[in-house]
């Protein structure tokens, strides 16, 4: 059966780059390993998508609708439908000099913040640095291989999901969750205390509940601090062979 514009789906997937087959993301972590793009400390899982909320690629989530829960399917999206065409005028010179006097030392291919924007050192040479500003998958043809591998069907499993989404470095079973008519209440685990921005994420999983279930008008979060039992202490063989004397 189709899926429709507000399923809630967890899907896995491998992006390549079409004209030389390179992989630039993916939620699969052996194939990150396999491929060269494994980065330390992220999170490789499948990723939740609402269909229809923009959360990835236009053109690959119009492309949701036609596939069928758990079967591989290749999408293919050209430049204009992904990252744009490439722009000759995002393409400037830039004085080396400028760049080693904020103590960096460009290589071809590195990425760098310039002004705010993101550029790429595509050349270095008589004393400039050829930057290029367009997005680094602009003017490419990429290929998705995409498996729905769920769709979540009730209202605990879609707010987990978004719970998960906000504060993925929390297993999503340590959250407790009670949801009444028009009130949900999720108790923060404790190790979730520390994770950095946790005010800025439960305003946003306040804001995901109110707008996918706008019926659930209150959200409450409660966290409980408990104090560690206290570590008994081994009595020392002084003590114990005063015990075992008084015994006898």
């Amino acid at each position: 059966m189709p899926f429709k514009k507000g399923d809630f789906l967890l899907i896995d997937y491998v992006a390549r780059v079409s004209e030389t087959g390179e992989v630039f993301d993916t939620t699969l972590e052996e194939v990150a390993k396999e491929e060269g793009v494994y980065k330390e400390g992220a999170l490789y899982e499948p990723m939740l998508v609402v269909v229809g909320e923009g959360w990835i690629l236009k053109a690959l989530d119009e492309s949701l609708l036609n596939l069928e829960l758990g079967k591989k399917e290749k999408i293919k999206i050209p430049p204009e439908k992904g990252f744009g065409e490439r722009d000759p005028d995002k393409i400037r010179l830039y004085p080396l000099r400028k760049l080693r006097a904020q103590g960096i030392t460009p290589q071809v291919g590195m990425q760098l913040q310039i002004d705010g924007r993101l550029a790429t050192v595509r050349t270095i040479g008589s004393g400039r640095v050829l930057l290029d500003f367009n997005p680094p998958l602009a003017g490419k043809t990429l290929v998705y291989e995409v498996t729905v591998q769920k769709k979540l069907q009730t209202v605990r499993e879609k707010i987990l999901a978004l719970i998960h989404r906000r504060i993925p470095q929390v297993e999503i079973d340590k959250f407790n969750m009670t949801i009444r008519k028009n009130k949900v209440t999720i108790a923060i685990p404790e190790e979730a205390f520390y994770v950095e921005g946790l005010q800025i994420a439960k305003r946003g999983i306040f804001m995901d509940i109110t707008k996918f279930f706008p019926e659930k008008t209150t959200v409450t979060f409660t966290e409980t601090f408990k104090r560690p039992k206290p570590v008994e202490e081994a009595p020392s063989s002084e003590e114990s062979q005063e015990g075992k004397e008084r015994s006898e």
